[in-house]
C-alpha cells in the first residue's frame, strides 16, 4: 500500500520553522537535507540539546523572539502545533500567501512509507505504542513518531522506515491539508482543548475527522462505533477508505471490524484476512478502555496482514507507557499510580473506572474549560479524598464538595503525596490523574509525573 504524497508545497527556497522543540528541530534537519535555506525561530528559550544539534547541522536560529523580517520572507512556514492560531505572528502570516503547514505534512512529502495514523481525545499514546509494539514484534521495519518519541521529520531524514505509526493531536491535524493516512484510527472524541476551538464542540470534532481527509479506496478507516460524537461526525465526514468499526456494545458478529463475542473474546474480522480471536482476559492491558485500544491496534495490524501469533504475543506482553496508569510502587499496602498524562476529564474517568475503591485522587492544574459532571458518580462510589495540585482549583472544589468527604489543597507535588500517604489505608490506591494541563507548576505532564514518582519513592 504505497503512500506517495504529492508535493503541493515549494521544493526549494526559504523555509522558516516556528518552534524549536522535537518537531521543529527535526523539520529543520529534513529541510536542510533537502537543500532549503532554513531558519528556526522560537519565542521561548531552546533546550541546550536542541541548540547543540542546530549548531552541529549549521542551521541558523533565534530564541526568545520572532524577528518578523527574517520570517515574513519565507517561501514555506512549518509551525509547531503548540503555537495557537490567535498568536499575533500566526495571524499576520495568515494574511500573506505563504503556506503554513505542520512538520508531519512536510515530512510526508519525502517518504513512500505506509502511514498508520492515530488520533482521539484519550488513549492515543497507549494505542500508538501498542500498535508500534505489534508491528515491531512482527518483524516489520517500523518507526513511531508524531506526538510521541523522535520527530517524524528526523526519522524520514535519517532512518527510513517502511511503516510509521504516528500519534496525531488535533493541533497537528489543523495544519495538515494534503496529507494522506493509509490507515486512520479515530479512537474517541470527548471535550478537550475547547479553548483552542472557541468552545465549539463541532469545531473540535471536525479537527479530529481531518485524519480521514484525502484517503483513497485502498486505505482503511478504523473507528469506535460506540462513541456518540464519532457516530454523529460520520454524518458530515465521509471517506473512500474501507470502514472498520470496533465495538463492545454490539456482541453479535459485524460484517467487518472488531467486536467482543458472548464468550468475552475479541474478534477481529477483515475481508480476505484470517480472523483473529483472543480472550480479553489474556490482554496485558486490562479495563474497558484498553479493550478498545487493543481492538484498534489489532485492526491496524490485521489490515497489514500481520500474523495472528505475533499479534497475540504482543497483546499478551505489552507494558504500558510511562505516565499513563503507570504503577509506581506499593508502600504499606497502598498502591501509587502515575496517570499524569490524563490531561482531560474523560481520561480521569477511564482511570477511575480501572481501579477499585478506595481511591485518593490527586488532581488539578490549568483548567481547560472542564465539565466535571461525568466524574460525579465515580467520585461518589470510589474516591475517599481529593487532593488538589495547581494554582487555582476552585472549580474542582465546587464540582465535588458534596461527593467526597475530603477535598484539600496542597502546596507542591511532594506535599500532595505526603497528604495522600496519611489519608490512604492498606488496600487503597493513590492516583495522580489531574484532568488539567500542567504548566502552572510543572514544565509538562512528564515533569509532573516524574515529580510524583520522586515524591512517592521519598516516602
Amino acid at each position: 500500500m504505497p503512500n506517495i504524497q504529492h508535493s503541493y508545497y515549494p521544493q526549494s527556497g526559504r523555509v522558516v520553522i516556528l518552534g524549536g522543540g522535537e518537531s521543529g528541530v527535526g523539520a529543520a534537519i529534513l529541510a536542510s537535507d533537502k537543500g532549503f535555506d532554513v531558519f528556526l525561530s522560537d519565542m521561548g528559550a531552546l533546550a541546550e540539546a536542541y541548540k547543540e544539534t542546530l549548531q552541529q547541522e549549521q542551521i541558523p536560529f533565534e530564541e526568545g523572539q520572532h524577528t518578523e523580517e527574517l520570517i515574513l520572507n519565507a517561501d514555506l512556514v512549518i509551525k509547531s502545533p503548540g503555537i495557537p492560531e490567535k498568536a499575533p505572528l500566526i495571524q499576520q502570516l495568515r494574511k500573506t500567501n505563504i503556506p503554513m503547514i505542520s512538520e508531519i505534512e512536510f515530512a510526508a512529502q519525502y517518504t513512500d512509507a505506509t502511514l498508520v495514523c492515530i488520533t482521539g481525545s484519550n488513549g492515543k499514546s497507549t494505542t500508538t505504542m501498542l500498535t508500534y509494539d505489534i508491528f515491531r514484534h512482527a518483524g516489520t521495519n517500523v518507526g513511531v513518531a508524531g506526538n510521541i518519541g523522535q520527530s517524524f521529520a528526523l526519522q524520514v531524514a535519517r532512518e527510513k522506515h517502511d511503516i510509521y505509526v504516528l500519534e496525531l493531536s488535533s493541533f497537528m491535524l489543523d495544519d495538515m491539508h494534503h496529507f494522506r493516512a493509509n490507515i486512520a484510527i479515530l479512537l474517541n472524541i470527548t471535550p478537550d482543548h475547547l479553548d483552542r476551538y472557541n468552545y465549539d464542540m463541532n469545531l473540535y470534532v471536525d479537527s479530529k475527522f481531518r485524519i480521514i481527509q484525502n484517503q483513497q479506496a485502498e486505505d482503511y478507516f478504523i473507528y469506535c462505533a460506540d462513541d456518540e460524537e464519532i457516530v454523529k461526525g460520520l454524518e458530515r465526514h465521509q471517506t473512500a477508505a474501507m470502514a472498520l468499526p470496533f465495538t463492545q456494545e454490539d456482541t453479535t458478529a459485524i460484517a467487518q471490524g472488531a467486536y467482543i463475542d458472548e464468550q468475552k473474546k475479541l474478534i477481529i474480522n477483515i475481508p480476505k484476512r484470517e480472523t483473529f480471536t483472543m480472550n480479553i482476559e489474556e490482554l496485558s492491558l486490562q479495563g474497558k478502555h484498553n479493550v478498545y485500544n487493543n481492538s484498534a491496534a489489532g485492526l491496524a495490524a490485521k489490515a497489514q496482514q500481520l500474523r495472528n501469533s505475533a499479534m497475540k504475543e504482543s497483546m499478551q506482553s505489552y507494558v504500558n507507557i510511562a505516565h499513563r496508569l503507570e504503577h509506581v510502587a506499593c508502600i504499606g499496602g497502598v498502591t501509587y499510580i502515575n496517570d499524569s498524562k490524563a490531561t482531560n476529564v474523560n481520561s480521569v474517568w477511564y482511570a477511575l473506572e480501572s481501579f477499585s475503591p478506595d481511591i485518593v485522587l490527586i488532581m488539578g492544574g490549568v483548567d481547560k474549560g472542564n465539565d466535571y459532571d461525568m466524574l460525579r458518580d465515580l467520585v461518589k462510589s470510589k474516591v475517599k479524598a481529593i487532593i488538589c495540585i495547581g494554582k487555582n482549583n476552585g472549580r474542582i472544589h465546587e464540582a465535588f464538595e458534596s461527593d467526597t468527604e475530603v477535598i484539600v489543597n496542597s502546596a507542591s507535588m511532594g506535599d500532595a503525596v505526603e497528604i495522600a500517604s496519611h489519608i490512604a489505608k492498606k488496600g487503597d490506591t493513590v492516583l495522580l490523574s489531574p484532568a488539567c494541563a500542567s504548566f502552572d507548576w510543572f514544565k509538562n505532564y512528564e515533569d509532573r509525573g516524574d515529580q510524583f514518582k520522586d515524591a512517592v519513592m521519598a516516602l
